[in-house]
This record gives C-alpha cells, sequence and structure tokens, in this order.
C-alpha cells in the first residue's frame, strides 16, 4: 500500500474516532447547535422587530438579513469545541501514544478537521431548517445554493485549523475553550446584525474591514440577491489566507509538542 493510501486509511480512522466522540458526548454537541439557534430566535423574536424597521421593514426582512451573521457564529462556536478537544487530546496524553504507532502523524489532526468540518455544517443546516420555518426566505437558485455551501465549508474549514492550532497552544482544556471567544464576538462587530453605515466611524471602519464582513456580504448576495461587488473575492481570499497560515501554524506547534 503506497504512503498516500496509508495517510488515508488513517486519516479515514482518526475521522470515525472524533465522530463517536461527538456522539459520545452529545451535551457538547447540543449546546454548540443549540446557542446560535438561541441567538436567533432571541435577535428575531425580541429584537427583529426594532432592528427591522432600520432596514425598511419589520421582522420578516430582519430574519432574512441576520441568518448569515449566525451562520458564521454556528462555525465559530462549533470551533471552541474543536480547540477544546484538540486541547485534552495534547495534555492527557494520547497523542504521545498515537506517536508510538505506525500512523501518519497528520492523520491526528486531520481527523479533528474534518471532523468539526462536518459537525459545523451539520449546525448549519439545523440552523437553515429553523430559520426557514420562522420567515426566512431565500431567492437563491440552486448554483447559488451551492456556491454559498462551498464559501461556508472554506469558511469551516479555515476557521478549524484556527482552532486547532489555537488547541495546540493552549496548556490547558479550560484555557482552549477561551481561546476562539473573539471569532464568536465578530459577527457582532461587523455586518452580522446591523448595517455597518450605523456605526460609529471608528467601529465602521474596523466592521468594514474585518474577514466576517465581506463573507456575511457575499452569503447575502448569494442567498438573497443583494449587491456583492467585490465581496466575493475578497471573503475568498481572507478564508484561504486564513486557512493556510493556520494550517501551518498548526503542523508547525505539532511537530515541535
Amino acid at each position: 500500500m503506497s504512503t498516500l493510501a496509508l495517510a488515508a486509511r488513517d486519516s479515514s480512522t482518526m475521522v470515525r474516532r472524533q465522530l463517536k466522540r461527538l456522539i459520545r458526548y452529545p451535551s457538547m454537541t447540543v449546546q454548540l447547535v443549540i446557542t446560535p439557534v438561541i441567538i436567533l430566535l432571541l435577535f428575531v423574536y425580541v429584537l427583529g422587530g426594532t432592528l427591522g424597521q432600520g432596514l425598511g421593514g419589520g421582522r420578516d426582512i430582519y430574519v432574512n438579513y441576520v441568518v448569515p451573521g449566525i451562520l458564521l457564529m454556528t462555525a465559530a462556536t462549533a470551533a471552541t469545541g474543536t480547540a477544546v478537544m484538540v486541547a485534552s487530546d495534547m495534555t492527557e496524553g494520547i497523542v504521545a501514544r498515537f506517536r508510538t504507532m505506525r500512523i501518519a502523524r497528520a492523520s491526528v489532526l486531520t481527523g479533528h478537521v474534518v471532523g468539526s468540518v462536518i459537525q459545523q455544517l451539520l449546525g448549519m443546516a439545523v440552523l437553515i431548517g429553523i430559520a426557514l420555518a420562522i420567515g426566512f426566505r431565500p431567492n437563491a437558485t440552486v448554483v447559488e445554493w451551492l456556491a454559498a455551501a462551498g464559501m461556508l465549508t472554506l469558511f469551516a474549514v479555515a476557521i478549524t485549523w484556527l482552532a486547532v492550532a489555537l488547541g495546540l497552544k493552549s496548556p490547558t482544556p479550560e484555557a482552549a475553550s477561551n481561546a476562539p471567544m473573539p471569532l464568536i464576538l465578530l459577527p457582532f462587530l461587523g455586518s452580522g446584525f446591523v448595517p455597518t453605515d450605523s456605526m460609529p466611524t471608528a467601529l465602521r471602519w474596523f466592521a468594514e474591514y474585518q474577514p466576517f464582513t465581506p463573507i456575511m456580504e457575499t452569503l447575502r448576495g448569494l442567498l438573497l440577491g443583494t449587491e456583492i461587488g467585490n465581496s466575493a473575492a475578497i471573503a475568498l481570499a481572507w478564508c484561504a489566507g486564513l486557512a493556510v497560515v493556520s494550517y501551518l501554524w498548526a503542523k508547525k506547534t505539532y511537530n515541535k509538542a
């Protein structure tokens, strides 16, 4: 069997390990999925009427506006769990055990990444289903839905590699649970919940140039037909750059550990 085939076999084994861990600890999985759903319901039903008026409509307009931002929050929330699991593996000695076995070194991190991306995409699917039930009305074609799914997958891969790197650098699982926290807040500090032109000048500048905003604007354009402009190119550049830098950081940290 070739080296590539062995690496693929080992990676698939590690992916199954991660998926079994998610099933074995359902409370964490449910928490990571339910938290964005609660935020969606809170903003739509408690604040949506007022915030929707600022968009020229009401709650029905606001639910369409807010869904892309909460989709990114879903990925960021799940990434927190990934950082915790990586840190747990590093501190509990299982990685040291893996290194004594004849398995591809990269398969351990690959298992974390693929398992987390699957979890994130499932969480996003649940969120979209609930959003549709409470009034989310996208007008995207099949091609636009596929493009949106591709963008979300690329974002999930990028943010997961960042979470893996943060988990590897964290001394304890508790520290790892706090490291990705700023990622969950970025949709609030972008165009996730209100348009950036309603913000003070300094905050508006940050909101317009931080990485989450072009991704959210691209998703709105694909799903709801709003103007995308150059947001798609910027979003792809941010996701690709973050994925590459985080992968290299995680690989270097893992090899040094």
